[in-house]
C-alpha cells in the first residue's frame, strides 16, 4: 500500500470513530430499577402501568431497556436487601413506591437517580429539598397532601353521623403517618370527634387495639395512606366488617375488597406518570430539576352492599358526588 494511499485509510477510519461510537452508545441497552411493596393484583397493575408508560415513549423491556424488578412484601429486612441487590446491578435510574423503600435506597445510593410514587411527604422526610427544586437525585410524585386527611374524618361523619370516637390508623414510623394524624386532629374538635391513634406495625397489634376500641359504642375508624395499612387491608377490612364500626380508607382498593368507603388518588396513573420521568432522566435530565408533582385526580368510591351490611343509609348527595358506587 502506497503512504498517500494509508494515511488516507486512516483518515477516513478515524473520521467514522465518533459516528460508529454514538450509534453503539444509542444502541445500549439501559438498565431500570424497580422496587415496590406487594406483588399482588395491584402491584401488578401499577408495574403494567409503569412498563406501558414506557413503551409509549419508546422503552421497550427486553429491546433497549432492561427492567429489574423487586418487591419487598412491606418487611424492612427485604427492602435493606433488595436495596443493597439493586445497588450492585447500577441501573440508570430507580423507581420506588413509598417512603419506607425510598428512605433506605437514598441512604444507600445517592448517585443513581431516583423516581419515587406514592409517597406522602418528601419535603419532611428529608428526600427532596422543596417540591419545586428537588435538588438532589429523587423526584416523583406525592400520594396526597395531609389536608385530604381531614377530609376523611368529614367523610366519616357525612356516611355515619352518630360517630363520636375514631379509630386512626397510621404508621408512625414514617412522616406521612404523623401529618396525616396531625391533619385529623386539627378538625376532630369542630366536628365533636374524639380520637385515638392506632399503629399498624403488626397484625397482632391492630386486631387488640381495634378489638379493645370496638367495646364502646359510636365509634369508626379511618385507615390513613401508608404501606403498612395497604399490607393489613384484609384485616382491618375484617375487623371493621366484626365491629360493625363504619370506616373511611384512603384507597379504591379498600372498598373494592369490602370497605365501606374510599377518598383518594388514582394511584395507577401516578405509575403512568412516573414513566415520563424516567424517559426524560434517561434522556439526559436531572432529578434536581424535576419539579416533584401532586395527583391530578382523586376518587370517592362507596360499597353500598358494606353500608347495607352496617345499617346505614348513605345520603344522597354523598352518592352523587362518588366517582364510583359498588352494589
Amino acid at each position: 500500500m502506497r503512504r498517500r494511499e494509508f494515511i488516507t485509510l486512516l483518515g477516513n477510519a478515524a473520521a467514522a470513530w465518533p459516528i460508529a461510537a454514538r450509534a453503539q452508545q444509542a444502541e445500549r441497552v439501559r438498565r431500570i430499577a424497580v422496587l415496590m411493596t406487594g406483588d399482588d393484583a395491584e402491584g401488578q397493575a401499577r408495574m403494567t402501568a409503569f412498563l406501558r408508560g414506557l413503551q409509549q415513549l419508546g422503552w421497550v423491556d427486553g429491546s433497549n431497556v432492561r427492567i429489574e424488578a423487586r418487591w419487598t412484601a412491606g418487611k424492612a429486612d427485604n427492602v435493606r436487601r433488595h436495596v443493597a441487590e439493586l445497588a450492585a446491578l447500577t441501573p440508570d435510574v430507580i423507581m420506588a413506591t413509598g417512603s419506607a423503600i425510598v428512605g433506605p435506597l437514598l441512604q444507600s445510593i445517592r448517585a443513581v437517580p431516583i423516581v419515587f410514587a406514592q409517597v406522602p411527604d418528601p419535603v419532611g422526610a428529608g428526600f427532596v429539598e422543596s417540591l419545586a427544586r428537588p435538588g438532589g437525585n429523587a423526584t416523583g410524585f406525592i400520594s396526597f397532601e395531609y389536608g385530604l386527611s381531614a377530609k376523611w374524618l368529614e367523610l366519616l361523619k357525612e356516611i355515619a353521623r352518630s360517630v363520636t370516637r375514631v379509630a386512626v390508623l397510621r404508621d408512625p414510623g414514617i412522616t406521612g403517618g404523623i401529618g396525616q394524624w396531625a391533619a385529623i386532629q386539627a378538625v376532630a374538635p369542630s366536628l365533636g370527634v374524639e380520637l385515638r391513634p392506632v399503629d399498624v406495625r403488626d397484625p397482632a397489634e391492630i386486631e387488640r387495639a381495634v378489638s379493645g376500641f370496638a367495646h364502646t359504642p359510636n365509634g369508626g375508624l379511618i385507615a390513613t395512606g401508608s404501606a403498612s395499612t395497604t399490607i393489613h387491608r384484609d384485616l382491618i377490612i375484617t375487623l371493621a366488617a366484626r365491629h360493625r364500626l363504619p370506616a373511611v380508607y384512603p384507597f379504591r382498593r379498600f372498598v373494592s375488597d369490602g370497605g365501606l368507603i374510599s377518598y383518594g388518588p388514582d394511584n395507577i396513573d401516578q405509575y403512568r406518570r412516573a414513566a415520563s420521568y424516567v424517559d426524560r432522566i434517561l434522556k439526559g435530565e436531572k432529578p434536581a430539576d424535576l419539579p416533584v408533582q401532586a395527583p391530578t385526580k382523586y376518587e370517592l368510591v362507596i360499597n353500598l352492599k358494606t353500608a347495607k351490611a352496617l345499617g346505614l343509609d348513605v345520603p344522597p348527595t354523598l352518592l352523587a358526588r362518588a366517582d364510583e358506587v359498588i352494589e
